[in-house]
């Protein structure tokens, strides 16, 4: 066997190093200055504000403007205090609405009477959107539903009613108008809408 001879100038354990250019003193300033902190911006941009923070300011900012009139007054907040709907109150029996009446008859008020049916389908559509209208006119005026299948015939024949839902307006224990609901449910509060009015302006 041979033995290999090595040069003694190479080295097997370290690598030969590399050739290494001199550092550009202007490329590292160029490239500091561009970082940016990732948990702030630009000052071209502003301070970073989270959303939640963002929120609150917002909400802050139109509580206080809506709280304040244009001759700088406070004002009371009337809109959160007006409900969004009022459920109608339900008469269950011939002797509740004779009560109902009586006693709109003696605060000299009307009231409002809607007849319905549980199986009617257009009852039920019909029911939220009165609702929202019992809401505009809270508490001047007070909105209460029979279901016919609840009450005795000999009511529901007193009142006139056939269904589909009728929504009538009583006033000295007296009907003084109606508004049948077979048609489309935004015409039907319409009419509702113009039967009230037409009463308070009468």
């Amino acid at each position: 066997m041979y033995a290999m001879r090595l040069s003694p100038s190479i080295d097997l354990r370290t690598p030969k190093p590399t050739s290494v250019l001199p550092r550009d003193p202007s490329r590292d300033s160029l490239q500091s200055s561009s970082i940016v902190h990732p948990r702030t911006l630009p000052v071209a941009f502003g301070p970073v504000v989270r959303s939640s923070s963002l929120d609150c300011a917002a909400r802050r900012r139109i509580s206080a403007l809506s709280a304040v009139s244009q001759d700088g007054h406070t004002l009371k907040e009337e809109l959160d205090d007006s409900p969004v709907l009022v459920e109608l109150q339900p008469i269950g029996s011939e002797s509740q609405f004779d009560r109902v009446v009586a006693d709109a008859q003696q605060l000299d008020e009307s009231v409002i009477v809607v007849w319905m049916a549980s199986w009617c389908r257009k009852c039920i559509y019909l029911k939220p959107k009165l609702e929202k209208l019992a809401a505009d006119y809270y508490p001047r005026l007070r909105f209460y539903c029979v279901d016919v299948n609840k009450v005795p015939h000999k009511l529901v024949a007193r009142a006139g009613v056939t269904m589909p839902t009728i929504q009538q307006l009583w006033k000295d224990s007296k009907k003084q108008a109606e508004v049948i609901g077979g048609h489309k449910a935004y015409l039907v509060v319409n009419e509702v809408r113009e039967m009230i009015e037409n009463e308070y302006t009468a």
